[in-house]
């Protein structure tokens, strides 16, 4: 698999930093099997931290709804909770890993919410959007589940994928007004873990698209705040 084998290196952002490719890595492993069997020291083992930043395009709202939304943090349960970044290989598809030196800077989960949060209120859906460290009043709640948000390195083309499902629920009288899933692929643009990350955010961006669209499509038919 040829994320696993490239170099371990500090990436405070996203692609702020380029693992190398296979052929260039080779003399750095040589190395260190040569030292490792001379009794030399270890190489330092350095991490990758990317960020789930998506480049997200709403178009506004041409009205308001007179309400305010509290957006929670999705759940998460398993592998996908963390912050390590977690694959799937074509020949085991039931057996879910996870990179040991690839990590998201923020666990995906909070990450897709403080950024649906952004999208929705540069969509001006609702007059507020808050959090919970808000701590407002909120006549409408959208909170949901992340299930799937892994790369798929050893598929044809090599890609990402994700799935996650968000419910509206009115906070006055707590009866579900949405719910929805939303799920998808994309492709990655090389065989880099810098095009990882640019695959995921790209992912994210048209997914979170979705979610807002439909969100301004049933503000109308919802009852405005007290």
């Amino acid at each position: 698999m040829v994320p696993a084998l490239m170099s371990r290196g500090r990436a405070g952002r996203s692609g702020s930093s380029r693992p190398r490719s296979l052929p260039a890595l080779l003399p750095v492993l040589l190395s260190a099997w040569l030292l490792g069997g001379c009794g030399g020291p270890e190489p330092a083992v350095r991490d990758y931290y990317y960020t789930l930043e998506p480049p997200i395009s709403v178009t506004p709202s041409a009205h308001r709804l007179n309400a305010t939304l509290l957006v929670n943090e999705l759940a998460a349960r398993g592998f996908v909770g963390g912050s390590q970044i977690v694959f799937r290989e074509a020949d085991a598809p039931l057996e879910a890993r996870r990179y040991n030196d690839y990590l998201w800077e923020e666990s995906p989960a909070r990450a897709i919410a403080e950024d649906l949060v952004s999208a929705l209120r540069a969509a001006r859906v609702f007059d507020y959007v808050v959090t919970v460290t808000d701590r407002a009043h909120a006549d409408y709640l959208l909170g949901g589940e992340l299930t799937r948000f892994e790369h798929l390195p050893t598929s044809e083309p090599p890609r990402v994928a994700a799935e996650w499902t968000l419910t509206l629920v009115d906070g006055r009288e707590r009866d579900t007004r949405f719910s929805k899933t939303y799920l998808g692929e994309e492709p990655t643009q090389g065989h880099s873990a810098e095009a990882m990350a640019m695959a995921f955010n790209r992912l994210t961006a048209r997914l979170i698209g979705q979610a807002v669209r439909d969100l301004q499509t049933l503000a109308p038919r919802l009852r405005g705040g007290a």
